[in-house]
């Protein structure tokens, strides 16, 4: 079966005006090894309804895209090591980043009303992928593809070495707003800060007394790495809607303390998903589990950061605990633990947290972990690049990462995907469905 995606044309964007020729340092918590890869988002949109053809839309959010790097500079440069392997750096040249324009045969906007047949169902939408983020690749490829049924599809990658999911969706409004001329360069908000300075390491780790189980390798007492890698992953969609959400929290505050009765939707939503998933998978009673979520620590450190960081501005939460006591112990349980490890970061973590990824080079095991990251409060249902807002956004290959993302028009909803092995996906859509069980 030939290609459903075929690249029109693929081009480096550079800035539109001259941009500074620096090296700039990243910080510590950029750093970080597990950090290396590219977030990759698609978005899809309706076909316009404006009357513009196809090339001139395309003109609009290629030159957008060139005065977006007027700010965003080191987005337009490389990531490299630095030479004493410490941590990273950003050559910026001006080099530029990726545009590709490409036309779909067989894709229609109807195919995102549900998850992907299989986690690479949606590649080509983003055709480049960068296996090695520090080998010379644009930090930035940006993917227009024009879907069979006059729809759109945009697919972006970016080094997270760079920036964390805020920063990332602070970057893509303002292209975005530049490229339906919303605004100009000048009026962009948040104007970007780098200031990757803030977190420079200020003492020894052996000052701080924090545990950081996040970086614990715990045993493998089933294969579970095995079943990852050699098990074919499904991919999996469920949306959770207000009243879903408040019937998850009454659960979770009916199996609580009394002290322990005020939670967040994702709390009780990860600790949902978390049950749901080790339940599924038939885990020995005794194997330590963990679930890892970001928690942003732009406003939890002393001083705040500024405005329109963008660069990583997140530590790693870790709620951790036997499959037996999370199956046993009820929804409350399993939040409890979820909102504990939340509320334990402040500004003494988030130092412990630098000097660790500086000195030892930490880094999360993979063993007996579900990852969750909420994309669903990041903006990206606002990316409006003239097209109106997107219809579906998510990620380019739903794989074992767990993904809160927004539903369009549903402001309070929430669409979690995550791909399961498949000998337990039957039982996790079951239970995931179905939180009384």
């Amino acid at each position: 079966m030939g290609s459903s995606v075929h690249v029109k044309e693929a081009v480096l964007v550079t800035p539109f005006e001259p941009t500074p020729a620096r090296v700039l340092t990243l910080s510590p918590i950029d750093s970080q090894l597990f950090l290396r890869f590219t977030i990759e988002y698609l978005f899809v949109y309706r076909a316009s309804s404006s009357g513009l053809d196809q090339g001139v839309i395309t003109a609009r959010i290629k030159g957008a895209l060139a005065k977006a790097l007027v700010p965003y500079y080191p987005f337009a440069g490389r990531v490299r090591a630095q030479p004493d392997g410490s941590s990273l750096e950003v050559v910026c040249r001006a080099q530029g980043a990726l545009f590709i324009e490409a036309m779909s045969d067989r894709f229609t906007i109807s195919e995102f009303e549900k998850a992907p047949k299989y986690v690479t169902q949606w590649r080509k939408l983003l055709s480049v992928y960068v296996a090695d983020v520090l080998k010379g690749a644009p930090p930035l490829v940006v993917q227009l593809t024009w879907l069979k049924d006059g729809s759109a599809a945009v697919g972006v990658g970016i080094n997270h070495c760079l920036c964390d999911g805020i920063g990332s969706a602070e970057f893509l409004n303002s292209f975005a707003e530049l490229a339906s001329g919303n605004r100009g360069l000048a009026e962009l908000r948040p104007k970007p800060v780098w200031d990757r300075h803030l977190f420079d390491p200020v003492r020894n780790p052996h000052d701080y007394s924090v545990s950081h189980p996040e970086f614990d390798r715990v045993p493998d007492l089933c294969g579970f790495m095995n079943r990852f890698s050699n098990e074919r992953l499904a991919p999996t969609s469920v949306i959770f809607d207000k009243i879903s959400l408040n019937e998850l929290k009454t659960l979770a505050a009916s199996t609580s303390r009394p002290s322990e009765l005020s939670y967040t939707s994702f709390e009780v939503l990860s600790a949902h998903v978390w049950r749901s998933w080790a339940r599924a998978l038939n885990l020995p009673s005794n194997q330590v589990l963990k679930v890892l979520f970001s928690v942003n620590i732009r406003n939890r450190v002393k001083p705040s950061l500024p405005s329109g960081y963008y660069g990583n501005a997140f530590v790693l939460g870790c709620a951790q605990t036997s499959v037996k006591d999370l199956v046993e112990k009820g929804l409350g349980y399993a939040t409890t633990l979820i909102k504990r490890a939340k509320d334990g970061v402040d500004t003494e973590y988030v130092k412990s947290v630098v000097e660790s990824v500086g000195e030892s080079r930490a880094n999360p095991d993979s063993v007996g972990v579900l990852i969750v990251s909420q994309w669903s409060r990041l903006g990206l249902e606002k990316v409006d690049f003239g097209l109106g807002r997107p219809i579906h956004v998510g990620p380019i290959c739903c794989d074992r990462y767990c993904l809160l993302l927004p539903v369009f028009d549903q402001r309070d909803a929430v669409k979690v995907m995550v791909a399961v092995p498949t000998s337990g996906v039957d039982k996790y859509n079951y239970l995931v469905r179905n939180p009384y069980k």
